[in-house]
């Protein structure tokens, strides 16, 4: 799988990637600023914006104006927010493309940011919060965050609080757009059944009107973490969430493959070592998985698991008893689940690349975040060279017991037991 880059006239970059046999295409716009970006009074406003960009556009100037012009061709669209980027996105039968990048393009670029619906998604937004509030295997993530990160504004909930949200005018809108959406902080991606020379004139077509700046960056994050770290959310479950983590390396390091593989092999399936010791053999969950998360100048790898409250103690033990013994050697890697845990990526790697929103994201997100992209080929090269003494030094650079850090949901009352069990 090939693409081609380009750069508009204005600065704006462009990614192409033709997908003959394929009848549909996903174009995206992506920005390089998320909720990292903000501060304390206009937390979750680019979350906030995200919503607001369905809500009325010059050309379309209601939200049901806009749903219209999409499902009339059978479209799909929507929107994420992340610390680092937001995305837009219109998936389209190739027959539609243009009709894609008009709208999306209205939208994005010309938001009425109408000070009724404002107030309206103020609403909205703080229902979504609640929602989030109730949904403890959604909400462990952001509780992690705010530990792992704390004393930076990257530990801070990417929808803001129901407080900042209920703060934000249309001035902060407009400010915040003038000072990140430019065409050095834009990138736009197609991938499916399209031409690189169509998408080229229509990208020149419809945002063309962009122009150029510059951002400022946020706060880099340092930690100064010395000890072992909790932070409990009390609250009534039946079931205990947890994550247990350590910082690991910024987004695209060296390492990065080790890290990969380190991942499968820990939680990365059915048959992975966490699955088979936490949940087949001791029955302590329905759901435990390892994961990583990466950001400009740090990241994290972490293992979460929904389990028993009352073995959620043995549940930790375990967990870390498997990141520990791996980075120790006490439990070696063999050649079968060292191919094993490449086979698994690479084979998940392809399925994902099926779907051209998945696509688009594999380039956008490289391109936009490191300024640079390497090709699932160029991936999968590197993941077979990963050797199993790779893996377990990888591992036993982040998984010091110094840098652990554990959040919990549940009906916990005091955060000292888990200290003491770390």
């Amino acid at each position: 799988m090939d693409y081609t880059l380009d750069t508009l006239p204005n600065g704006l970059r462009v990614i192409t990637v033709e997908l003959p046999n394929f009848e549909s295409a996903t174009l995206s716009v992506w920005a390089a600023v998320g909720s990292r970006y903000e501060n304390p009074k206009i937390s979750g406003i680019s979350h906030f914006l995200e919503h607001m960009v369905f809500k009325g556009s010059k050309k379309r100037p209601t939200a049901k104006a806009i749903s219209e012009a999409i499902d009339s061709f059978g479209g799909e669209f929507n929107a994420s927010t992340s610390k680092e980027w937001t995305n837009f996105y219109i998936r389209a039968r190739v027959g539609k493309i243009e009709t894609a990048f008009d709208v999306l393009s209205d939208m994005v670029l010309n938001p009425i940011l109408d000070v009724k619906e404002i107030e309206k998604e103020k609403g909205v937004i703080c229902e979504e919060i609640a929602m989030y509030e109730d949904t403890p295997m959604a909400k462990i993530d952001d509780v992690f965050e705010n530990l792992i990160f704390k004393g930076n504004f990257m530990a801070t909930d990417i929808i803001g609080t129901k407080e900042s949200v209920r703060g934000i005018q249309k001035s902060d809108f407009v400010s915040y757009r003038k000072s990140h959406y430019f065409t050095d902080n834009i990138l736009l991606t197609v991938a499916g059944g399209v031409k690189r020379k169509d998408v080229i004139g229509l990208a020149s077509k419809y945002f063309k009107s962009v122009k150029n700046s510059k951002t400022k960056e946020p706060e880099k994050f340092q930690s100064l973490q010395e000890k072992p770290q909790v932070l409990l959310k009390s609250k009534k479950n039946d079931q205990g969430h947890l994550i247990a983590g350590f910082l690991g390396r910024e987004r695209g390091h060296e390492k990065r493959y080790e890290e990969v593989v380190l991942n499968s092999i820990l939680g990365g399936g059915m048959s992975s070592r966490l699955f088979l010791e936490v949940r087949e053999k001791r029955g302590l969950c329905y759901a435990v998985k390892s994961s990583s998360e990466y950001y400009k100048e740090t990241g994290y790898l972490s293992v979460y698991a929904g389990v028993d409250l009352k073995r959620i103690d043995e549940s930790i033990k375990v967990i870390l008893d498997q990141m520990y013994g791996l980075a120790s050697g006490k439990y070696k890697i063999t050649n079968k689940e060292l191919t094993k845990a490449k086979e698994y990526i690479k084979g998940h790697m392809a399925l994902s690349l099926e779907n051209t929103k998945a696509v688009g994201a594999y380039f956008g997100l490289r391109q936009l975040l490191l300024r640079k992209i390497e090709t699932p080929q160029e991936a999968i090269e590197k993941i077979n060279k990963v050797t199993a003494e790779g893996v377990r030094d990888y591992a036993k650079s982040i998984f010091k017991p110094s840098r652990l850090n554990l959040a919990v949901i549940g009906p916990f009352e005091d955060s000292k037991r888990f200290e003491k069990l770390l």
